[in-house]
Protein backbone atom coordinates (compact mmCIF):
# COMPACT_ATOMS: atom_id res chain seq x y z
CA UNK A 1 0.00 0.00 0.00
CA UNK A 2 1.79 3.49 -1.15
CA UNK A 3 -1.18 5.36 -1.04
CA UNK A 4 -4.01 6.19 2.45
CA UNK A 5 -7.28 8.07 2.72
CA UNK A 6 -7.16 10.97 5.40
CA UNK A 7 -10.74 10.54 7.62
CA UNK A 8 -10.53 14.26 8.21
CA UNK A 9 -9.53 15.94 5.34
CA UNK A 10 -10.59 13.00 3.50
CA UNK A 11 -7.75 13.55 0.77
CA UNK A 12 -5.62 9.95 -0.23
CA UNK A 13 -2.38 10.94 0.26
CA UNK A 14 1.03 8.96 0.12
CA UNK A 15 2.05 6.87 3.20
CA UNK A 16 4.70 9.01 3.85
CA UNK A 17 1.97 11.84 4.71
CA UNK A 18 0.76 9.76 7.87
CA UNK A 19 2.17 9.13 11.20
CA UNK A 20 3.09 5.06 12.57
CA UNK A 21 0.76 4.25 14.85
CA UNK A 22 1.49 0.44 15.60
CA UNK A 23 -2.81 0.08 16.95
CA UNK A 24 -4.09 0.05 13.38
CA UNK A 25 -4.17 -2.27 11.80
CA UNK A 26 -2.16 -0.77 8.47
CA UNK A 27 0.52 0.34 11.26
CA UNK A 28 -0.36 3.80 10.26
CA UNK A 29 -2.69 6.61 12.20
CA UNK A 30 -5.38 7.58 11.06
CA UNK A 31 -5.17 11.24 10.39
CA UNK A 32 -2.37 12.54 7.93
CA UNK A 33 0.42 14.81 9.60
CA UNK A 34 -1.34 18.13 8.68
CA UNK A 35 -4.76 16.94 10.18
CA UNK A 36 -2.99 15.44 12.97
CA UNK A 37 -1.64 18.64 13.61
CA UNK A 38 -4.63 20.59 13.60
CA UNK A 39 -6.31 17.96 16.32
CA UNK A 40 -3.22 18.08 18.41
CA UNK A 41 -3.28 22.11 18.42
CA UNK A 42 -7.33 22.14 19.40
CA UNK A 43 -6.92 19.87 21.68
CA UNK A 44 -3.78 22.14 23.47
CA UNK A 45 -5.31 25.19 22.98
CA UNK A 46 -8.69 24.15 25.24
CA UNK A 47 -6.88 22.95 27.80
CA UNK A 48 -4.92 25.94 27.82
CA UNK A 49 -8.20 28.53 27.57
CA UNK A 50 -9.46 26.19 30.50
CA UNK A 51 -6.84 27.80 32.40
CA UNK A 52 -7.05 30.86 31.85
CA UNK A 53 -3.84 31.12 29.56
CA UNK A 54 -2.82 32.07 26.05
CA UNK A 55 -1.17 29.83 23.87
CA UNK A 56 0.83 31.04 20.29
CA UNK A 57 -0.52 30.89 17.21
CA UNK A 58 -0.42 27.33 15.44
CA UNK A 59 2.84 26.46 13.55
CA UNK A 60 2.61 23.88 10.94
CA UNK A 61 5.54 21.39 11.13
CA UNK A 62 6.23 21.53 7.34
CA UNK A 63 6.28 25.09 7.70
CA UNK A 64 9.68 24.94 8.09
CA UNK A 65 11.58 23.85 4.23
CA UNK A 66 14.96 21.63 4.47
CA UNK A 67 17.80 22.92 6.02
CA UNK A 68 16.14 25.34 8.45
CA UNK A 69 14.91 25.29 11.68
CA UNK A 70 12.02 27.30 13.63
CA UNK A 71 13.30 28.97 17.30
CA UNK A 72 10.54 29.12 19.66
CA UNK A 73 11.97 32.41 21.32
CA UNK A 74 12.21 34.64 18.72
CA UNK A 75 10.12 32.85 16.71
CA UNK A 76 11.89 33.41 14.04
CA UNK A 77 12.82 30.64 10.76
CA UNK A 78 16.53 30.81 10.35
CA UNK A 79 19.11 28.26 8.96
CA UNK A 80 20.54 25.62 10.90
CA UNK A 81 23.48 27.16 11.11
CA UNK A 82 22.69 30.20 13.04
CA UNK A 83 21.93 27.58 15.82
CA UNK A 84 24.71 25.79 17.90
CA UNK A 85 24.98 21.86 18.78
CA UNK A 86 23.70 19.58 21.46
CA UNK A 87 24.05 16.30 21.66
CA UNK A 88 21.13 15.94 23.80
CA UNK A 89 18.81 16.35 21.18
CA UNK A 90 18.16 13.73 18.52
CA UNK A 91 19.07 16.64 15.55
CA UNK A 92 22.02 17.14 17.15
CA UNK A 93 20.96 20.76 16.97
CA UNK A 94 20.27 22.92 19.92
CA UNK A 95 16.37 24.23 20.45
CA UNK A 96 17.08 28.08 20.44
CA UNK A 97 19.06 29.77 18.01
CA UNK A 98 22.66 31.31 19.25
CA UNK A 99 21.65 34.94 20.17
CA UNK A 100 18.56 33.46 21.99
CA UNK A 101 20.48 30.55 23.59
CA UNK A 102 22.80 32.93 25.16
CA UNK A 103 20.28 35.17 26.30
CA UNK A 104 18.73 31.63 27.98
CA UNK A 105 21.70 31.03 29.80
CA UNK A 106 22.51 34.69 31.01
CA UNK A 107 18.58 34.52 32.35
CA UNK A 108 19.13 30.97 34.16
CA UNK A 109 22.54 32.02 35.33
CA UNK A 110 21.18 35.21 36.81
CA UNK A 111 18.36 33.29 37.89
CA UNK A 112 20.39 30.84 40.09
CA UNK A 113 23.12 32.44 40.79
CA UNK A 114 22.29 35.80 41.06
CA UNK A 115 25.02 37.36 38.16
CA UNK A 116 27.37 35.94 35.59
CA UNK A 117 30.67 37.61 38.10
CA UNK A 118 28.92 35.50 40.78
CA UNK A 119 28.27 32.61 38.06
CA UNK A 120 32.40 32.28 37.33
CA UNK A 121 33.81 33.04 40.42
CA UNK A 122 31.78 29.78 41.95
CA UNK A 123 32.91 27.91 38.80
CA UNK A 124 36.50 28.95 38.80
CA UNK A 125 37.33 29.83 42.36
CA UNK A 126 34.86 28.30 44.54
CA UNK A 127 34.11 31.57 46.27
CA UNK A 128 31.07 33.89 45.96
CA UNK A 129 30.82 37.79 44.95
CA UNK A 130 30.11 38.67 48.47
CA UNK A 131 32.66 37.03 50.04
CA UNK A 132 35.06 38.67 47.27
CA UNK A 133 33.59 41.83 48.30
CA UNK A 134 34.06 40.74 51.76
CA UNK A 135 38.26 40.27 51.21
CA UNK A 136 38.18 43.43 49.48
CA UNK A 137 37.36 45.13 52.42
CA UNK A 138 39.56 43.51 54.51
CA UNK A 139 42.67 45.04 52.03
CA UNK A 140 40.97 48.53 52.27
CA UNK A 141 39.97 48.05 48.49
CA UNK A 142 43.84 48.01 47.62
CA UNK A 143 46.00 45.40 45.92
CA UNK A 144 47.63 43.53 48.52
CA UNK A 145 51.29 43.51 46.48
CA UNK A 146 51.61 46.91 44.67
CA UNK A 147 49.40 48.69 47.48
CA UNK A 148 48.42 51.43 45.00
CA UNK A 149 45.76 50.03 41.98
CA UNK A 150 42.15 49.11 42.94
CA UNK A 151 42.01 45.16 44.06
CA UNK A 152 39.57 43.78 41.20
CA UNK A 153 41.36 40.10 40.33
CA UNK A 154 40.50 36.78 42.15
CA UNK A 155 44.09 35.72 42.45
CA UNK A 156 44.10 31.56 42.93
CA UNK A 157 47.45 28.87 43.53
CA UNK A 158 47.90 26.94 40.64
CA UNK A 159 48.86 23.95 42.20
CA UNK A 160 46.05 24.08 45.01
CA UNK A 161 43.41 25.71 43.61
CA UNK A 162 42.55 27.79 46.78
CA UNK A 163 41.87 31.82 46.46
CA UNK A 164 44.83 33.72 47.86
CA UNK A 165 43.83 37.21 48.14
CA UNK A 166 42.06 39.74 45.53
CA UNK A 167 45.25 41.68 43.04
CA UNK A 168 45.04 44.40 40.58
CA UNK A 169 45.71 42.97 36.74
CA UNK A 170 49.50 44.02 36.77
CA UNK A 171 50.13 41.95 39.55
CA UNK A 172 48.23 39.24 38.47
CA UNK A 173 49.31 38.87 35.34
CA UNK A 174 53.06 39.57 36.79
CA UNK A 175 52.79 36.28 38.85
CA UNK A 176 51.54 34.39 36.10
CA UNK A 177 54.42 35.48 33.99
CA UNK A 178 57.06 34.63 36.86
CA UNK A 179 55.11 31.16 37.24
CA UNK A 180 54.68 32.04 40.91
CA UNK A 181 58.13 31.61 41.70
CA UNK A 182 59.80 33.42 44.81
CA UNK A 183 63.29 32.60 43.47
CA UNK A 184 62.95 33.96 39.97
CA UNK A 185 60.82 37.12 41.77
CA UNK A 186 63.98 37.91 44.27
CA UNK A 187 66.52 37.44 41.63
CA UNK A 188 64.53 39.79 39.43
CA UNK A 189 64.46 42.23 42.02
CA UNK A 190 68.46 42.62 43.15
CA UNK A 191 68.52 42.59 39.04
CA UNK A 192 66.88 45.66 38.77
CA UNK A 193 69.00 47.54 41.41
CA UNK A 194 71.72 46.32 39.54
CA UNK A 195 73.49 44.24 42.66
CA UNK A 196 72.51 40.47 41.21
CA UNK A 197 74.95 38.12 39.47
CA UNK A 198 74.81 39.69 36.09
CA UNK A 199 75.61 42.99 37.09
CA UNK A 200 78.59 41.67 38.49
CA UNK A 201 79.55 39.75 35.57
CA UNK A 202 79.33 43.38 33.76
CA UNK A 203 81.37 45.35 35.81
CA UNK A 204 84.03 42.86 35.48
CA UNK A 205 84.20 42.58 31.53
CA UNK A 206 83.14 46.39 30.65
CA UNK A 207 83.61 48.22 34.14
CA UNK A 208 79.85 49.07 34.79
CA UNK A 209 76.86 47.06 35.47
CA UNK A 210 74.90 49.23 31.79
CA UNK A 211 75.69 50.40 29.04
CA UNK A 212 73.98 51.63 25.78
CA UNK A 213 70.90 54.06 25.97
CA UNK A 214 70.47 57.39 24.24
CA UNK A 215 73.54 59.23 25.90
CA UNK A 216 75.99 57.14 24.14
CA UNK A 217 76.24 59.12 21.11
CA UNK A 218 77.81 62.20 22.90
CA UNK A 219 80.28 60.17 24.46
CA UNK A 220 81.22 57.57 21.76
CA UNK A 221 80.95 59.63 18.81
CA UNK A 222 82.55 57.15 16.18
CA UNK A 223 79.95 54.51 17.42
CA UNK A 224 77.35 55.10 14.66
CA UNK A 225 80.19 55.20 11.61
CA UNK A 226 81.56 51.66 13.17
CA UNK A 227 81.97 48.72 10.71
CA UNK A 228 79.99 48.69 7.12
CA UNK A 229 77.09 51.37 6.10
CA UNK A 230 74.93 48.66 5.13
CA UNK A 231 73.00 47.26 8.32
CA UNK A 232 70.16 45.28 9.56
CA UNK A 233 66.96 46.46 10.44
CA UNK A 234 67.62 45.05 13.70
CA UNK A 235 70.59 46.84 13.98
CA UNK A 236 68.60 50.74 13.08
CA UNK A 237 65.52 49.88 15.94
CA UNK A 238 68.50 48.61 18.57
CA UNK A 239 70.49 51.59 18.41
CA UNK A 240 67.37 53.92 18.03
CA UNK A 241 65.75 52.40 20.81
CA UNK A 242 68.51 51.38 23.08
CA UNK A 243 71.66 53.09 21.93
CA UNK A 244 73.47 49.43 20.95
CA UNK A 245 73.85 47.76 17.32
CA UNK A 246 73.84 44.10 16.27
CA UNK A 247 77.56 43.81 17.23
CA UNK A 248 76.52 44.75 20.68
CA UNK A 249 73.55 42.38 21.49
CA UNK A 250 75.33 39.52 19.86
CA UNK A 251 78.14 39.98 22.48
CA UNK A 252 75.89 40.51 25.06
CA UNK A 253 74.26 37.24 24.39
CA UNK A 254 76.93 35.60 24.16
CA UNK A 255 78.65 36.67 28.00
CA UNK A 256 75.09 35.48 29.05
CA UNK A 257 75.60 32.50 27.46
CA UNK A 258 72.45 32.70 25.50
CA UNK A 259 70.12 32.58 28.64
CA UNK A 260 68.06 35.30 30.62
CA UNK A 261 70.00 37.55 32.57
CA UNK A 262 67.90 36.99 35.52
CA UNK A 263 66.21 33.47 35.63
CA UNK A 264 69.00 31.67 33.23
CA UNK A 265 66.50 28.82 32.59
CA UNK A 266 65.21 30.32 28.94
CA UNK A 267 66.35 31.97 25.78
CA UNK A 268 67.30 35.65 26.36
CA UNK A 269 64.83 37.16 23.67
CA UNK A 270 64.42 40.36 24.51
CA UNK A 271 66.56 43.87 25.12
CA UNK A 272 66.04 44.70 28.94
CA UNK A 273 66.39 48.54 29.50
CA UNK A 274 65.86 51.14 32.23
CA UNK A 275 62.74 53.24 31.38
CA UNK A 276 64.23 56.15 33.20
CA UNK A 277 67.58 56.56 31.97
CA UNK A 278 67.91 54.03 28.63
CA UNK A 279 70.83 52.09 29.22
CA UNK A 280 70.61 48.40 29.08
CA UNK A 281 70.52 46.17 32.03
CA UNK A 282 70.89 42.85 29.82
CA UNK A 283 68.89 40.52 27.42
CA UNK A 284 65.83 38.60 29.30
CA UNK A 285 63.42 35.81 28.10
CA UNK A 286 59.36 36.71 27.85
CA UNK A 287 58.39 35.85 30.54
CA UNK A 288 61.20 38.15 33.11
CA UNK A 289 61.07 40.76 30.90
CA UNK A 290 57.13 40.93 30.74
CA UNK A 291 56.46 40.32 34.75
CA UNK A 292 59.15 43.18 35.49
CA UNK A 293 57.13 45.23 33.46
CA UNK A 294 54.02 44.30 34.83
CA UNK A 295 55.27 44.71 38.49
CA UNK A 296 56.53 48.05 37.15
CA UNK A 297 60.40 47.22 37.01
CA UNK A 298 59.60 47.83 41.15
CA UNK A 299 61.98 45.76 43.22
CA UNK A 300 59.70 46.53 46.38
CA UNK A 301 56.71 44.82 44.44
CA UNK A 302 59.02 41.82 43.21
CA UNK A 303 59.89 41.37 46.76
CA UNK A 304 56.21 41.83 48.16
CA UNK A 305 55.08 39.51 45.49
CA UNK A 306 57.83 36.79 46.35
CA UNK A 307 56.79 36.86 49.77
CA UNK A 308 52.85 36.81 48.63
CA UNK A 309 53.49 33.65 47.05
CA UNK A 310 55.27 32.10 49.94
CA UNK A 311 52.34 33.58 52.27
CA UNK A 312 54.44 35.76 54.13
CA UNK A 313 53.20 38.81 53.16
CA UNK A 314 49.54 38.58 54.33
CA UNK A 315 49.16 38.15 57.79
CA UNK A 316 46.10 37.81 60.35
CA UNK A 317 46.86 40.04 63.74
CA UNK A 318 44.38 40.20 66.78
CA UNK A 319 42.27 43.49 67.31
CA UNK A 320 41.37 44.29 70.56
CA UNK A 321 37.93 43.85 70.66
CA UNK A 322 39.02 40.07 70.44
CA UNK A 323 38.33 39.94 66.46
CA UNK A 324 40.98 39.81 63.96
CA UNK A 325 42.44 42.21 60.77
CA UNK A 326 45.03 42.05 58.07
CA UNK A 327 48.10 43.42 57.95
CA UNK A 328 49.83 44.33 54.84
CA UNK A 329 53.56 46.07 56.09
CA UNK A 330 56.21 46.10 58.32
CA UNK A 331 55.62 48.22 59.95
CA UNK A 332 51.94 46.72 61.15
CA UNK A 333 49.24 48.82 60.09
CA UNK A 334 45.35 48.16 59.71
CA UNK A 335 44.71 48.82 56.03
CA UNK A 336 41.57 49.89 56.25
CA UNK A 337 42.58 53.19 58.32
CA UNK A 338 44.95 53.88 55.25
CA UNK A 339 43.39 56.80 52.74
CA UNK A 340 44.08 56.87 49.07
CA UNK A 341 47.66 57.44 48.55
CA UNK A 342 48.97 57.13 52.26
CA UNK A 343 50.64 54.17 51.25
CA UNK A 344 53.67 55.80 50.01
CA UNK A 345 55.80 55.86 53.51
CA UNK A 346 55.17 52.68 54.42
CA UNK A 347 56.03 51.04 51.28
CA UNK A 348 59.22 52.31 51.17
CA UNK A 349 59.96 50.94 55.04
CA UNK A 350 58.57 47.54 54.37
CA UNK A 351 60.95 47.70 51.29
CA UNK A 352 63.48 48.20 53.36
CA UNK A 353 62.50 45.21 55.44
CA UNK A 354 62.48 42.90 52.75
CA UNK A 355 65.39 43.75 51.19
CA UNK A 356 67.26 43.00 54.27
CA UNK A 357 65.64 39.88 55.36
CA UNK A 358 65.98 36.77 53.58
CA UNK A 359 63.33 34.06 53.38
CA UNK A 360 64.95 31.54 55.46
CA UNK A 361 66.01 34.26 58.83
CA UNK A 362 62.47 33.82 60.16
CA UNK A 363 59.30 31.84 60.33
CA UNK A 364 55.89 32.97 58.87
CA UNK A 365 55.40 34.73 62.17
CA UNK A 366 56.92 38.17 60.92
CA UNK A 367 58.97 40.27 64.07
CA UNK A 368 57.47 43.44 65.59
CA UNK A 369 58.88 46.57 64.24
CA UNK A 370 59.51 48.68 66.94
CA UNK A 371 61.42 52.03 65.16
CA UNK A 372 64.70 52.47 63.66
CA UNK A 373 68.56 53.77 65.17
CA UNK A 374 70.14 56.61 64.52
CA UNK A 375 72.19 54.92 61.69
CA UNK A 376 68.07 54.38 60.09
CA UNK A 377 68.58 50.80 60.35
CA UNK A 378 65.43 48.49 61.24
CA UNK A 379 64.78 47.78 64.94
CA UNK A 380 62.66 44.73 66.05
CA UNK A 381 61.12 42.59 68.83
Amino acid sequence: MSMKKCRDCGEVKPVGEFWKRKASADGLSLYCKVCFGLRNASSYRGRRAAQGKEARAYRRWSAVPDGMKYCPRCETVKSVSEFGHNRAKSTGIAAYCKPCHNQVIAEHKKEKHGSQRNYMLKLRYGVTEQEVERMVAEQGGVCVICLRAQAKHVDHSHLTGLVRRILCFKCNGGLGQFHDDPAVLRLAADYLELRGSHARRMRIEIGVPVFGGPDRVRWDPFWRTRGDSSQSARHYHLRQKYGINDEDARWLLKLQGGNCAICCDNPAEHVDHDHATGAVRGLACTGCNSGMGQLRDDPIALRRAADYVEGRLVRTVPTADGGTRLSLTVPDVDPTTVPKGGWKELWEEDGRFRKETLPFDEELDMPTWVGSDEDGAFVYS
